[in-house]
């Protein structure tokens, strides 16, 4: 009996101690438990070049809107668009029917002054072969020989007359200006046309075919006037149109303005690319992608780390004595996943990256490794494992 008694003395002091030290650890977990636990992230500096995305608009290295010179009826039209185009190809025919009767009637005029300077130097020349006979008055002679002048210039206006008439008479064949491509054919057989555009449309000066050349094209970008100093020969622009949109592009600097349109302080920069694939069309619409030299990068930050208060954005920043402390930043530029700041953090600041919305100034956090993910400010790089941190 006694040494029963002894033994159970043993196990119910064994039993209390042991649940007293599962009492202490149950206290400390639940301790540790309260304190917010938070996942932490570094700004980093960027590499020393500033980039800028710009809308920018792709045309030909040639385009030619071509116009009608003379008012008429399209006869025939012979390219349509896509149809590719040498100097001085027929594009089209246009029946002029007031333009013929007009150069009809200025033919008939020259031949009626041709005849009455006929009629005019022969007058003359007898009334020269009488002054030896003193048949007729010195003024006489004098006025005859002036009206034989004035008709044969008369003949001369008539003459060039009908050399204008004629030129114009040359513009019913619609003939394309360099070797390129139709990109737009505007007209169809039997159209009214004239050089103030489209009769059917007398409002409106259309034209009737445009010719580009395609083989090799211009990029304008209006870039802003803090981008203006790194507008130099030796810049490329990285380019994405809507129908590639994962296919980069490279265009080679031309030319800038040189000066700022003051209405929207920005300046008219021309890239250009050679295009023999004719992959690329006039026309299309570019995201442009313009990267510079700057003297030092700036810092980065996630974007989750962002805080919007009323006192501005701000970032959660975690002391030397693990207690959050809220700081003020400024803001340069917003990206998808991360932002570029200017003033406000360091290298050095313990950021709480995706703080909640419950943390306040001067709270004690308890900080966590993330878990595993996706690595917002290099997301080609490698992701160490690392313990995945369970948040109560």
């Amino acid at each position: 009996m006694i040494l029963v008694i002894i033994v159970g003395l043993l196990f119910l002091g064994y039993r209390f101690s042991e649940n007293q030290q599962e009492a202490v650890a149950l206290q400390a977990e639940s301790l540790e438990s309260a304190i917010t636990p938070v996942a932490l992230t570094q700004a980093k500096l960027s590499e020393p070049t500033d980039t800028i995305t710009l809308p920018g608009n792709i045309v030909g290295w040639n385009e030619a809107p071509i116009y009608a010179r003379v008012t008429g009826y399209v006869k025939e039209w012979h390219t349509d668009y896509g149809h590719d185009v040498k100097k001085g190809e027929v594009l089209a025919e246009i029946t002029t029917p007031d333009l013929d009767a007009e150069y009809r009637q200025a033919v008939a005029d020259l031949e009626s002054e041709r005849a009455k300077n006929a009629l005019a130097d022969l007058t003359a020349k007898r009334y020269v072969a009488m002054r030896q006979n003193q048949a007729l008055s010195e003024q006489a002679i004098s006025v005859q020989i002036a009206e034989a002048k004035a008709q044969a210039a008369k003949v001369a206006a008539a003459e060039q007359k009908v050399k204008n008439i004629a030129a114009f008479i040359g513009f019913k064949q619609i003939t394309a200006p360099f070797d390129g491509v139709v990109i737009q054919r505007n007209i169809s057989v039997g159209d009214l046309v004239s050089k103030e555009g489209n009769l059917n449309t007398p409002n409106a000066k259309n034209n009737l075919f445009t010719v580009a050349v395609v083989d090799k094209l211009r990029l304008f970008v209006s870039v802003p006037e803090s981008f203006g100093a790194f507008l130099s020969p030796g810049l490329t622009a990285d380019v994405t149109v809507p129908q590639f949109p994962n296919r980069h592009f490279t265009f080679k600097f031309l030319t800038v303005s040189k000066g700022f349109d003051v209405s929207t302080r920005t300046a008219v920069a021309v890239f250009t690319i050679d295009n023999e694939d004719r992959v690329l069309w006039p026309g299309s619409y570019a995201t442009v992608r313009l990267t510079a030299p700057v003297e030092r990068g700036v810092m980065t930050i996630p974007t989750s780390a962002m805080v919007f208060q009323e006192h501005g954005t701000q970032v959660a920043v975690v002391g030397e004595d693990d207690r959050l402390h809220f700081k003020p930043i400024a803001v340069a530029k917003i990206f998808d996943n991360y932002i570029e700041v200017t003033d406000g953090i360091s290298e050095s600041d313990r950021i709480v990256n995706n703080p909640s919305a419950a943390l306040l100034e001067g709270d004690k956090v308890r900080i966590v490794e993330p878990a595993v993910g996706y690595d917002v400010l290099h997301p080609g790089a490698p992701v160490e494992k690392k313990q995945t941190a369970k948040v109560l």
